[in-house]
């Protein structure tokens, strides 16, 4: 089988299903394919290291080119690599470019696709990620979702409950596996300079953020103005310091603690005792249902309502940022206690190994 990732959400949920085919079919079962789409190393790098993962038998090259640029490239690249290696079955993951053209590039070889996270939706055409999504849900042959509300998107777009398979999320193992001990996660924060609940911690990456210069510019100003009340540590994705630099806000980030991306480990270790969280992104929205933290989502919309209905996530435009903290720093402690007597919407920790099984059932029924 092939198991095909580019970004580091992907290599971080997909590394517990590599570790379940491995135990399940045999180490070294999974071809992983790296696609590059993350190319920088501190966001991709790094973390196949800290996940114990061993290198990519297959690195591509897609970063820094424009989506369509991008889509054609590694659907034509995968293709060319799924016709060499005929792998008996294509895992992607999530809804990126490379989610989407490790689907296009399955089909057209037809080699059966098996969706990890499938059933997301924010109705929001606007999103790359919807239509990536969208085509790999409904190309793929076993589609892994993990909340029953993203079965029923998937019903109610018309595809059939067999080719469905209710799992959870990955990131709850992934959470679980990598989140150091107590004193490793305190040893973390003392790095940065921060002590327990007293710091934001911040990330800004979504195009619909950095693109527009004043936009993010107004997200800038409203985590400055909450420096003024706590530190706010900012680890900050290289495209969105590039952004930050043409929309002229170098001024405004020397007022905080602005970091470049961290580990897997460290981040989590971080978001474990933020005060509160700030993001546009999906993972995080995830991660901190494991964490029991309260996360502020700065986007337009969300395909993660479960985090939002369990309490642990608010969506918010740019100029709502400084009430939403102002309100949940005013009962802080007690929202703490109510987050960590709420259980996580994404399952018990047991995702890749139904994923793992399933897939090799799938492989089972193609042979006969």
């Amino acid at each position: 089988m092939a198991v095909v990732v580019g970004t580091r959400p992907e290599i971080i949920k997909m590394a517990p299903v590599i570790g379940e085919v491995d135990a399940l079919l045999g180490r070294g079962s999974a071809l992983v394919i790296d696609t590059g789409q993350h190319f920088d190393e501190s966001m991709s790098g790094q973390f196949w290291r800290e996940l114990g993962l061993p290198a990519p038998e297959v690195k591509l090259d897609a970063g820094g080119m424009t989506r369509a640029g991008c889509l054609g490239y590694l659907t034509a690249e995968l293709g060319r690599v799924f016709a060499s290696f005929a792998p008996s079955v294509v895992l992607v993951q999530g809804d990126t470019n490379t989610t989407a053209a490790g689907a296009l590039a399955a089909n057209a070889e037809g080699i059966p696709l098996v969706h990890v996270e499938a059933g997301l939706r924010s109705y929001d055409r606007a999103m790359p990620e919807e239509h990536n999504r969208v085509i790999t849900d409904h190309l793929a042959d076993l589609c892994c979702a993990a909340t029953p509300h993203n079965h029923t998107n998937l019903a109610l777009e018309g595809i059939p409950n067999s080719r469905v398979l209710l799992t959870g999320n990955t990131i709850v193992e992934a959470v679980q596996s990598q989140l150091p001990s107590t004193d490793d996660q305190l040893a973390y924060l003392g790095s940065y300079g921060m002590r327990p609940d007293a710091y934001v911690l911040a990330t800004i990456h979504r195009p619909e953020n950095t693109d527009e210069p004043r936009t993010l510019r107004g997200i800038i100003e409203a985590l400055v103005g909450l420096a003024d009340r706590m530190p706010v540590l900012f680890p900050m994705h290289p495209r969105t310091r590039q952004a930050a630099k043409e929309a002229k806000c170098e001024d405004l980030l020397s007022r905080m603690s602005v970091v470049d991306p961290v580990g897997s480990r460290a981040f989590l270790s971080l978001a474990a005792h933020a005060a509160v969280l700030i993001s546009d992104s999906g993972g995080v929205a995830e991660e901190v249902t494991v964490l029991k933290r309260p996360l502020v989502v700065v986007r337009c919309s969300t395909e993660r309502a479960e985090s939002m209905e369990a309490g642990f996530s608010h969506l918010v435009a740019p100029h709502q940022i400084a009430s939403t903290v102002a309100g949940i720093l005013s009962g802080h402690q007690e929202l703490l206690a109510r987050l960590a007597k709420t259980p996580c919407p994404y399952g018990n920790g047991t995702a890749a190994a139904q994923i793992a099984r399933a897939t090799s059932q799938l492989i089972e029924l193609r042979k006969d």
